[in-house]
């Protein structure tokens, strides 16, 4: 029988998760994601949050409402649903590796996937609220004329890798933190062997702490970006309002 973790070669400190083990844990994240939507839908009447879920869903609706509207403008009401899936896919994620060898958040293809959708999302509002060459033109800064076509060049081509570059750190950012802790619980564990102490369970606060913290950095920045791209929109419907 062919080990996929061969074919993947995805290791996590010293857990190889193969393929279908990495589909298992994203299984697993969707079921309580899934379970959670559920379980706060049939918690709201239209009117009143009944349940404990549905609380803790409005608690979070209110939570990346002011996130967006604060990062984006008011126009950033309209990106809810994907900020959202990204703060629960992130947030869940990452609380699966505290119970678990890993999680799709500790392995960095996953991680990497997450920052294309998140930038290729960015880039399609983009283009939405300015044009394709309006949106493009962007990248080449302020309008400095003919003399200075080599310095708007210069300009647009940094940009352009930036916007590269905002791939490699998105997934880069998650995947060492989450992947580290793991490193580092494994490390003090051997370090208490001796004498029977699992002392690596004492950076369990830290890593909760690093769950909450690695999903608001994703969707925050993801707020910041949209708000880079579609600030013009924003202003036109100020303008007509």
């Amino acid at each position: 029988m062919t080990d996929l973790s061969q074919l993947s070669g995805i290791s996590i400190a010293n857990t190889q998760v193969s393929f279908l083990g990495w589909a298992v844990y994203f299984t697993i994240v969707l079921l309580v994601i899934g379970f959670f939507v559920q379980s706060a839908l049939k918690g709201y009447n239209g009117r009143v949050f009944k349940t404990g879920p549905a609380r803790m869903a409005e608690q979070l609706y209110l939570f990346l409402e002011n996130m967006a509207v604060g990062a984006i403008g008011s126009h950033g009401r309209k990106y809810l649903p994907m900020l959202a899936t990204f703060w629960m896919i992130i947030f869940v994620s990452n609380v699966v590796a505290l119970f678990m060898p890993a999680s799709p958040t500790t392995v960095l293809g996953f991680n990497f996937g997450l920052a294309l959708c998140s930038i290729g999302y960015v880039q399609y509002e983009g283009i939405k609220a300015n044009g394709l060459i309006g949106h493009v033109s962007h990248f080449a800064g302020p309008k400095l004329g003919l003399a200075l076509l080599p310095i708007t060049l210069m300009i647009f081509l940094i940009e352009i890798f930036s916007e590269i570059m905002k791939n490699i750190s998105l997934s880069i950012r998650i995947f060492a933190n989450m992947s580290g802790g793991h490193a580092a619980v494994e490390s003090m564990n051997k370090l208490g062997e001796p004498a029977f102490l699992p002392l690596g369970e004492f950076l369990l606060p830290l890593k909760v702490l690093t769950c909450l913290v690695q999903a608001l950095i994703f969707t925050l920045l993801t707020c910041v970006y949209l708000g880079l791209v579609t600030h013009h929109d924003h202003g036109d419907e100020a303008h007509a309002h």
